[in-house]
C-alpha cells in the first residue's frame, strides 16, 4: 500500500457526527487513558478507544475483530501555568451563561496526535504498525484535517454524557399556565432576609425550606401554600432581566418555568428589567454543595486516616452526585461471587465473541472494566498535586500533613450504559443506593437471560420469604412464597432528646428488633374466597406472617430511615445496634410450610366488581398527603393494601412511571395484586418485539397481559418468570413487591438454601450523611480481614484504612448492611 493509498483511504472516512460518542480520552475496555505515555487510539471508523498497553492491547485487538485499519493516536500533556504578570495572554472566555466556572481543557492540556495504520499487511504484531505524526499527514494532503478536526473538536464521550446527564429540561405546569391573580397585592414580610420566595398569586412573602446547604429557612412559603392552596413562587434575588427566575410550584412538589412571569411581576409592581441576579439559584446551590460536600477523613484527634493502595482497594472518581452508585460497585466487587464472574482472564474470552458492535454498549465488557480497574490495583497509585504534601513529609509545627490520595477510575461510560433509558439513574441528581442496587442487579439478570448465562452472582443475594395468611372466620391458611434480594426493615424513631444544637437524638434500636418486626404476624383485611357469598359487614382482620423459606449466601438488609416531612422524605439518624462480633442468626424465623392438619383457602375468589375494596384508613391518611386518588389506591395494591407508609414509599418510587395516572384494570380472574390475573389482549406489534428477544410469542402475550399492554413492565415480567412458559393463562402464580420493591416470582427451585445453621457475619455497609435522599453523600466501609479492625472506607476515589471508633459510630448510622453467611 502506497502512501497516496493511504491517505486516499483516510480522506474518504467521514468525520463524526454530533450524535456520535467519540472515545479519545479512555479506553472502553480499560481505565488506561490519553494521559498515559502512549496514549489512547481512537479508531477513525466507529471512534471506539483503545489502549495500547502489551498485556491488553485493547485498540489492536478491535482492529482484528472490526478491520478498521486506521485509528489517531491520542496523547495529552499538561501545559505550564502561564505567568500571571503576562499582559499578553489570551483574556478567559465570556461566562454568557451561570454556572460553576471550569478552566477551558486548551489552557490546561496539549495533544500530541499521530495517525496509526494496523492494516500494515506485514503486520505481525501491534508494534509493527505504521506510525506517523498526525502533522506530516496534513502537511502531505489537507483532506485529512475535517477527519482530525472532527475527531478533536466533538465533544468527548465522557462530556458528552456529563453534559447530557446535568441538564434539566424544566417546563410549565397547568398551575403556572392558569395562575389566577388580584389586580394588586401586598407583600408581607418575612423576619428571615435570604432565601424569599413570593407568592405569584398574592403577593405574600416566605422563606423557603432549607436545602442544599443554604443561609436557612423556616418553610414559611410551604406554609402559606398548604393555609391559601396557592401553589406558585418565585425565588426573589434570582430574577433577571430576560425574565428568567426559580420557579417553584407546591402543588407539583417540583421546579417550573413560568411562561408569563414578567406579566405576573408587573401585577405587583416588579419591573424584571430594573432586576439583577443577586443570590445564587436552587441548582447552583445544589451543585455547590455537592462539590464542597467533604466526608470526614480523621479519627476524633483530628489525625488524617491513612489512605491504602493496591489490589481491590482502588477509589472511584466522583462523576457528580455518583457517590450512590460508587458505594454500591466498591461493595459487589469485594465479594467473591463477583469476582470470580469477572474475573480478569475471562475480559479477552468475552470479546471475541461480544455481539455489540462497542465495548462501551456491552453491559458485560463495562462489568469487566470495572472489575479489572478496581481489582488489579494498576490504577491504585498516590497522586501527588500542588496542594497535597506526602503524610511522611516534614511540616510546619502544628500543622498536620495532608494525606496523598490516589486518583481513581472514572466510571463515566459504565454509568452512562446503566442509566441509559432510565428517568432518575440517568441524570447527575442524588439518588437512592438501594434502588440503585435493585436496577443493577435486576439489569445484570436482564443480560444474562439475554445471553443464556446462568449462574449469575446476583443470586448470590436471592433468598424466598414465606408469606402464612389464616383466615380466622374459617381457619383455612394459604401460603405464598416471593423471592427477594433484599431485606428492608422498619426503624421506629423514639426521641430520646435534643441536642445543645436543638436537634433530635434518637434512642438506639437493636438490629434484632427491626428484623423481628418484618416476621411479626399483622392483622390483614382478608375477604375469604370460602365465606364470601355468605359474609355481611366489615372484613375481620386475619393473621399474616412473614418467614424465610431459604436464606441467601449474602444478605443486603435495608434499614428504612426516612420518613416524610414537609412533603420531603427526611433521613432520620436513628443509631441500629448490631449484636457483638457484628454476627447475626436467623434460624428462629425460618418457615416450615403447609403443616399436616392444615387445609389450604382456595386461590381465587369470586370478583364482586372491578376493584377490590381497599383499606379505607390506609386510602384516608395517603389522600390527605395530597396524593391522588388513582395513585393511592395503585400504591395501595401494590404494597398489599394495608400500611399506608409502605404504600407511601412506593409512591414516591414510581412518581415518574408513565402509566401511574392510568386507569387501573381489574379482571375477574386475576387476585388483587397490582397486576391482575388477564389484561386486554395486546397488540400483535407488541407480541413480534418481544418475540425478536428471543421469548416466545406464548411468554409474549401473557407478559403484555399481566402489564396491561405496557411493553416496558411486560419484560420485567418475563425476566422474573423465567419457568413460566406462557402455555397455559389460566394457572396464575404468585407474585409479590415487597417493600423494597425488589421481589419477583418464585421459580419452581427456590434461590438460597433453607439449611441451618443460618448464621451471618457482616462483611460491608454503605453510610449515607445528610438531611435527605435527594442531597448528602454515601461512603461504604469493607471488611478486608477477619479481625475487627481491618475495616477500609471508600469516600469515592480517596480509599483510607478505618479505625475501628468510626467504624463503630458509622456502623450504627449504615442505611445498607451485607452479611456473608458463614459456614459450618
Amino acid at each position: 500500500m502506497t502512501d497516496d493509498d493511504i491517505i486516499d483511504q483516510l480522506a474518504r472516512l467521514k468525520p463524526p457526527t454530533l450524535s456520535q460518542s467519540v472515545h479519545r480520552e479512555e479506553c472502553t475496555q480499560c481505565f488506561d487513558t490519553q494521559d498515559d505515555p502512549q496514549g489512547i487510539d481512537t479508531c477513525l471508523t466507529c471512534f471506539n478507544g483503545g489502549c495500547l498497553s502489551s498485556e491488553r492491547r485493547h485498540a489492536y485487538t478491535h482492529y482484528k475483530k472490526t478491520g478498521h485499519g486506521f485509528a489517531l493516536n491520542v496523547k495529552r500533556r499538561a501545559r505550564p501555568k502561564p505567568n500571571r504578570d503576562d499582559r499578553d495572554a489570551e483574556p478567559p472566555a465570556k461566562i454568557t451563561k451561570l454556572a460553576i466556572p471550569e478552566e477551558r481543557e486548551e489552557d490546561k492540556y496539549e495533544h500530541v496526535l499521530g495517525l496509526r495504520l494496523y492494516g500494515n499487511p506485514t503486520a505481525q504484531d501491534p508494534s509493527d504498525a505504521i506510525f506517523v505524526p498526525a502533522e506530516t499527514i496534513l502537511n502531505a494532503d489537507p483532506r485529512v484535517r475535517p477527519l482530525l478536526d472532527g475527531v478533536m473538536q466533538s465533544l468527548s464521550s465522557a462530556r458528552q454524557e456529563e453534559v447530557q446527564a446535568w441538564e434539566e429540561e424544566l417546563v410549565p405546569c397547568e398551575h403556572t399556565l392558569t395562575l389566577p391573580q388580584p389586580s394588586t397585592g401586598d407583600i408581607p414580610r418575612c423576619d428571615l432576609k435570604e432565601n424569599l420566595w413570593l407568592c405569584l398569586t398574592c403577593g405574600a412573602l416566605g422563606c423557603g425550606r432549607k436545602l442544599y446547604g443554604s443561609s436557612g429557612g423556616n418553610g414559611h412559603a410551604l406554609a402559606h401554600f398548604e393555609e391559601s392552596a396557592h401553589p406558585v413562587c418565585v425565588k426573589l434575588g434570582t430574577i433577571t432581566p430576560e425574565g428568567n427566575a426559580d420557579i417553584y410550584c407546591y402543588a407539583c412538589n417540583d421546579s417550573r418555568i413560568d411562561p408569563e412571569l414578567v406579566l405576573h411581576l408587573a401585577n405587583f409592581g416588579i419591573n424584571v428589567q430594573t432586576q439583577k441576579k443577586t443570590v445564587k439559584s436552587m441548582t447552583e446551590l445544589q451543585i455547590e454543595h455537592n462539590l464542597n460536600f467533604e466526608f470526614s477523613l480523621t479519627d476524633e484527634s483530628g489525625n488524617a486516616f491513612e489512605p491504602v493502595f493496591g489490589p481491590g482497594l482502588t477509589g472511584l472518581q466522583n462523576l457528580g452526585n455518583s457517590c450512590y452508585m460508587s458505594s454500591v460497585i466498591q461493595v459487589l466487587f469485594a465479594l467473591r461471587p463477583f469476582q470470580q464472574r469477572y474475573a480478569s482472564h475471562l475480559a479477552f474470552r468475552h470479546w471475541a465473541r461480544c455481539i455489540e458492535p462497542l465495548p462501551a454498549s456491552c453491559l458485560e465488557c463495562q462489568m469487566l472494566k470495572l472489575a479489572d480497574g478496581l481489582l488489579s490495583g494498576r490504577y491504585s497509585r498516590p497522586r501527588r498535586t500542588d496542594s497535597q504534601t506526602p503524610l511522611a513529609a516534614a511540616t510546619t509545627p502544628g500543622t498536620i500533613p495532608q494525606p496523598v490520595f490516589q486518583g481513581g477510575v472514572r466510571p463515566v461510560t459504565f454509568k452512562a450504559l446503566i442509566g441509559r433509558g432510565h428517568a432518575e439513574f440517568a441524570t447527575m441528581r442524588q439518588q437512592d443506593s438501594e434502588e440503585f442496587f435493585t436496577h443493577l442487579l435486576t439489569s445484570l439478570r436482564r443480560y444474562a437471560h439475554a445471553q443464556s448465562r446462568e449462574p449469575e452472582p446476583t443470586e448470590t443475594f436471592a433468598f424466598a420469604l414465606e408469606q402464612r395468611l389464616q383466615c380466622t372466620t374459617c381457619a383455612r391458611v394459604r401460603y405464598r412464597v416471593d423471592a427477594h434480594d433484599v431485606l428492608s426493615v422498619p426503624v421506629p424513631a423514639r426521641e430520646k432528646g435534643r441536642d445543645p444544637d436543638g436537634k433530635v437524638v434518637y434512642k438506639d434500636v437493636a438490629l434484632a428488633e427491626s428484623v423481628d418486626a418484618v416476621m411479626s404476624a399483622e392483622g390483614l383485611e382478608y375477604k375469604c374466597p370460602q365465606l364470601l357469598a355468605r359474609r355481611h359487614g366489615n372484613t375481620p382482620e386475619s393473621p399474616r406472617q412473614a418467614r424465610f423459606a431459604t436464606f441467601p449466601d449474602t444478605l443486603v438488609i435495608h434499614a428504612k430511615k426516612f420518613q416524610l416531612v414537609n412533603w420531603v422524605p427526611a433521613k432520620l439518624d436513628v443509631p441500629i445496634l448490631l449484636p457483638d462480633g457484628d454476627t447475626i442468626v436467623l434460624d428462629q424465623y425460618l418457615g416450615k410450610g403447609l403443616q399436616t392438619g392444615e387445609t389450604e383457602l382456595p386461590e381465587d375468589a369470586p370478583a364482586e366488581t372491578n376493584l377490590p375494596e381497599f383499606n379505607q384508613a390506609a386510602l384516608a391518611q395517603l389522600e390527605a398527603m395530597g396524593f391522588p386518588l388513582i395513585r393511592c389506591q395503585k400504591a395501595l395494591l401494590a404494597t398489599g393494601n394495608s400500611d399506608p407508609e409502605a404504600a407511601m414509599e412506593w409512591l414516591f418510587a414510581h412518581m415518574e412511571d408513565p402509566d401511574i395516572d392510568a386507569p387501573i384494570v381489574q379482571f375477574a380472574s386475576g387476585g388483587g395484586g397490582g397486576g391482575g390475573g388477564g389484561g386486554p389482549e395486546p397488540a400483535p406489534e407488541q407480541i413480534s418485539a418481544l418475540a425478536d428477544m428471543g421469548f416466545s410469542r406464548a411468554q409474549a402475550r401473557k407478559a403484555l397481559r399481566q402489564s396491561n399492554g405496557d411493553l416496558e413492565r411486560a419484560i420485567e415480567w418475563v425476566f422474573s418468570h423465567p419457568d413460566d412458559t406462557g402455555e397455559d393463562e389460566s394457572g396464575e402464580t404468585a407474585t409479590g413487591t415487597g417493600a423494597s420493591g425488589t421481589a419477583k416470582t418464585a421459580p419452581a427451585a427456590l434461590p438460597g438454601s433453607s439449611a441451618l445453621p443460618a448464621r451471618y457475619r457482616l462483611r460491608a455497609f454503605v453510610s449515607h450523611k445528610g438531611p435527605s435522599v435527594h442531597s448528602g453523600h454515601y461512603v461504604a466501609h469493607i471488611r478486608t480481614g477477619e479481625d475487627d479492625g481491618s475495616w477500609v472506607l471508600f469516600n469515592d476515589e480517596k480509599v483510607v484504612r478505618a479505625d475501628a471508633e468510626s467504624v463503630r459510630a458509622l456502623k450504627s448510622l449504615a442505611y445498607l448492611y451485607v452479611f456473608e453467611r458463614e459456614r459450618a
